[in-house]
């Protein structure tokens, strides 16, 4: 393999928990069945003092009704800072629940409100249903900010690889729409690019996607979303945040990524990218990591690493 010699070894057992992932059109209902069953059966996070509100709001125009998962720590007093959660899944898997146990844990241990948003997946719902969901639910989320007992002026996106894609898109639109402005994005791998994988990007990093997420498995998630093959031409960026060409007036913007995620490239030029319009950026690039490195049980020192540098920068965009 490739890129064995340079995974980090503590990590190497982290991959028995990541089996081979079959994407196509006919396994999405099993595998999304599976993944239902295996987070019914793990347990929750109850140990946090956070209430738990289960909430529907008003979809985009035309569009169902969505739901999201309400947090907020128990004891808390007076308007809090939010963060709008995407959860990830390549545009076609996963759901609000599935990041309970770490959305109960950001509540409490940062002392903030947390609304994770259940967008409607791909590719039942292409693009651009599922920005447009998430962006119904930040408009939700400022618009009742008194109910909620939130500073409607402290409200930022964090999400996870397609939900880091979402985040960094919902923030072009956000800023494009000038509805409700956004105190910070907080970016963990995201998978922005529909051109990484495809031969449409020059020089493919041959040490990357080999593990966890495959270019295989980024070319069907992107199929789906864009209802299209990736890669061509007229891409809209709130799909693939990296086809912005203009990317100033962004929020304060953290980047987070392994050296072995497939990810990685597009993630480096967008942080480059970004600090060339001037916004500030916080990047951090993990040495032996794939994609989703930091899911599992953090028994490597990579892993706790990411998880201490995710908390303090959203300690420092929530609080000052």
């Amino acid at each position: 393999m490739a890129s064995e010699h340079l995974v980090d070894p503590e990590l190497k057992p982290v991959l028995d928990f990541f089996p081979p992932l079959e994407l196509s059109r006919e396994t999405l209902p099993e595998l999304r069945g599976m993944l239902n069953q295996m987070r019914a059966a793990a347990a929750v996070g109850t140990d946090f003092p956070v209430s738990v509100d289960h909430i529907t709001i008003p979809g985009p125009d035309h569009a169902p009704p969505l739901r999201v998962l309400s947090y907020r720590p128990t004891k808390a007093k007076g308007p809090l800072p939010a963060v709008l959660h995407i959860h990830g899944g390549g545009y076609v898997i996963g759901s609000a629940d599935m990041m309970d146990a770490a959305n109960r844990e950001l509540a409490a241990e940062l002392d903030c409100a947390v609304v994770s948003v259940d967008y409607r997946l791909a590719p039942e719902t292409p693009h651009p249903g599922p920005v447009e969901d998430c962006y119904a639910a930040l408009k939700w989320l400022q618009g009742n900010a008194a109910e909620l007992q939130v500073d409607a002026a402290r409200i930022g996106v964090k999400g996870e690889s397609a939900g880091g894609g979402l985040a960094a898109s919902l923030a072009l639109l956000a800023r494009d729409r000038g509805e409700v402005p956004l105190a910070f994005q907080h970016l963990i791998y995201p998978m922005i690019d529909d051109r990484t994988g495809t031969g449409a990007s020059a020089d493919q990093h041959r040490y990357v996607g080999e593990y966890v997420w495959t270019p295989a498995h980024s070319r069907f998630g992107w199929s789906c979303l864009l209802g299209t093959a990736p890669g061509g031409a007229g891409v809209s960026p709130y799909a693939a945040a990296a086809r912005a060409v203009n990317l100033k007036g962004l929020p304060p913007t953290f980047i987070s990524v392994g050296a072995l995620d497939l990810f990685l490239e597009e993630d480096l030029d967008y942080a480059r990218r970004l600090t060339r319009v001037g916004i500030p950026v916080e990047l951090h690039v993990y040495p032996g990591a794939f994609h989703g490195f930091d899911m599992a049980p953090q028994t490597a020192r990579v892993a706790k690493a990411a998880a201490r540098d995710s908390y303090d920068a959203l300690r420092r965009a929530l609080h000052g």
